[in-house]
């Protein structure tokens, strides 16, 4: 490993650290430093951009402390076998970083993740000692997202949930046959067992602040993971059902969905060609419909085709053109479970649309005043004024006696649905 200066570990190391999406970037417009790339380049790497609990979009150093790895997972770029350029930052110098970002307002946080190098526990104690110099050594306030490594000693992980505000472990092969053969160092139970003590540790700090707010933090902000997308020949659903039981098993904030990139040099067990993006982002709706919009995931599957998500159409209007006996709905009088699988209409327009039917009925130029999404809904939707001719695809839209009839699936599922939440559907 030849020697660099911070500048050019910074290079290699928010360039590696890219290919983990569990601390995703926003749509930000491109801003340069370094040369016009590295920390600065929101479009690139090194600063990404995560939400907090409350909402907030808050810019994040994303890095590796290194990329050296001892595992040799074979869709991974900086497995022990790749030709790659190899850096190591001291914990010193990610702290100084950290801290040098925010003080230039840059940053307001740090994300790090790492190889795994000499052992589990030695890089888990490189990991934890900088987050531990960061708040005791400098008082650091900023948010710290840290990835754990599941062979560690719970001990360190323990530490580590006392410092930062969310931690994560990507389990990243959604088929458990998969990992002897992608990724043989890594062992499926290990990483579910490793994610099981962290739900249970998050729950009983969250259960012990309701009882004295003086109680200590563990990760407040929970723990996520990430699965990858077309590596291992899971299909949409496959990845679907994995998901849930993730969700469900360790009550994750967030499972991030990455699709496999091919590498220099990969091996022959993967994919010549990557999957479609688009393949990523209806992961991403699909994962939201049964999150936020009452959604069963059997009603998801049950909308596929041979097992994956249409690219051509988003899965909330799959699901309302194989549904059509459920539309159209009544704006003005449709309960808001039924007005949330309305194409077009999301958390927030719903929000809106139910605030403001109380003081008047509304008309088809209330809806175009309340989301602008209203011509994607207008053939799925009855208002005073407008009642739908013809569907997207060409049929009558059978109108239903009751406007605001589920299917029971549906009934039956129950989701949070905070109005703080992005909308992937509608704004």
């Amino acid at each position: 490993m030849a020697h660099l200066d911070t500048t050019g570990k910074l290079a290699i190391l928010a360039d590696a650290a890219k290919y983990d999406a569990s601390c995703a970037s926003s749509a930000a417009p491109r801003r340069t430093s370094l040369g016009g790339t590295g920390v600065g380049s929101t479009g690139g790497s090194g600063i990404c951009h995560a939400y907090a609990p409350d909402g907030r979009c808050i810019s994040l150093l994303k890095i590796l402390l290194t990329n050296v790895c001892v595992f040799d997972c074979a869709y991974c770029i900086n497995r022990a076998s790749s030709n790659v350029r190899r850096a190591r930052f001291t914990a010193e110098e990610v702290v100084g970083l950290t801290l040098d970002f925010y003080k230039r307002n840059y940053i307001e946080g740090l994300f790090l993740s790492s190889g795994i190098i000499r052992s589990s526990n030695y890089t888990m104690e490189q990991v934890v000692r900088v987050a531990r110099m960061l708040r005791q050594d400098h008082d650091f306030r900023g948010y710290i997202h840290l990835k754990t490594i599941p062979d560690a000693d719970p001990a360190l992980i323990e530490e580590a949930g006392r410092y930062a505000d969310r931690l994560s472990i990507n389990v990243e092969l959604p088929r458990a046959e998969s990992f002897p053969r992608l990724a043989p160092e890594k062992q499926p139970d290990r990483i579910e067992a490793t994610m099981g003590g962290l739900a249970r540790r998050i729950g009983e700090a969250k259960a012990a602040r309701r009882e004295s707010r003086r109680a200590p933090l563990f990760a407040p902000a929970g723990q996520s993971t990430q699965l990858i997308v077309g590596a291992d020949g899971a299909s949409d659903a496959e990845i679907m059902s994995a998901s849930r039981r993730l969700y469900e098993s360790f009550r994750l904030k967030r499972v991030y969905y990455s699709a496999y990139s091919p590498i220099p040099a990969s091996s022959s067990l993967l994919p010549a060609a990557p999957p479609p993006l688009l393949r990523e982002h209806r992961l991403y709706q699909a994962d939201w419909l049964t999150r936020f919009y009452g959604y069963s995931l059997a009603e998801i599957v049950g909308s596929m085709r041979q097992g994956m998500l249409d690219l051509a159409a988003d899965p909330k209007l799959v699901w309302a053109l194989a549904n059509r006996q459920c539309f159209p709905v009544d704006i003005n009088r449709a309960d808001r479970e039924m007005l949330l699988r309305v194409p077009g209409l999301g958390v927030r327009s719903v929000g809106r649309i139910l605030s403001s039917r109380r003081h008047r009925t509304l008309r088809f130029e209330d809806l175009s005043r309340l989301t602008r999404s209203a011509e994607r809904a207008r053939p799925f939707v009855v208002t005073a004024d407008s009642h739908p001719g013809q569907s997207l695809d060409g049929p009558m839209i059978d109108q239903p006696r009751n406007a605001s009839r589920v299917p029971e699936p549906a009934r039956r599922a129950s989701h949070h649905t905070g109005g703080s939440q992005l909308e992937l559907f509608a704004a």
